[in-house]
């Protein structure tokens, strides 16, 4: 077998704090922040004089875990507008399950959530909508529904 499990989707941030705030509002729990400097972090990325802040936040069933990163150097660069569409080739989206598609999307309006569209009911199954987070990250929300 070659892969274990997924243990991280990570993120680049400008803004570590109110990427944490969105992130904590909507659920995850903060596993702790540091920083990342020195010959493994540029050989592991490929950049000359890495010096990073990460925050490692989980999901609370202890499953699913975000690394959030703000590069102090190299900066780190633009990839385009932060509201890119959805169909833009790259990392698509986070998808997280949730309890209240409702509630969630109202508390994380107030940390910068903007809803890309609506919240949309698939058959008799989901309430699903994408949300953009931090940096212009789309956030799915999923509900189950019955």
């Amino acid at each position: 077998m070659a892969v274990r499990r997924m243990d991280n989707v990570g993120i680049v941030v400008e803004d570590m704090d109110a990427a944490i705030a969105f992130f904590v509002e909507l659920g995850m729990e903060l596993e702790g922040r540091g920083e990342v400097e020195g010959a493994f972090a540029d050989r592991c990325t490929g950049l000359d004089g890495v010096h990073c802040d990460i925050a490692m936040l989980r999901t609370p069933d202890g499953h699913g875990r975000l690394e959030l990163a703000r590069y102090r150097s190299p900066v780190a660069s633009g990839a385009g507008p932060r509201d890119r569409p959805h169909n833009v080739l790259g990392t698509h989206r986070v998808m997280f399950a949730v309890d209240d598609i409702e509630d969630t999307v109202a508390r994380l309006r107030p940390h910068g959530g903007e809803l890309v569209g609506g919240i949309a009911r698939y058959e008799d199954s989901y309430l699903l909508c994408y949300l953009r987070g931090p940096e212009g990250v789309i956030v799915g929300l999923a509900e189950q529904l019955g």
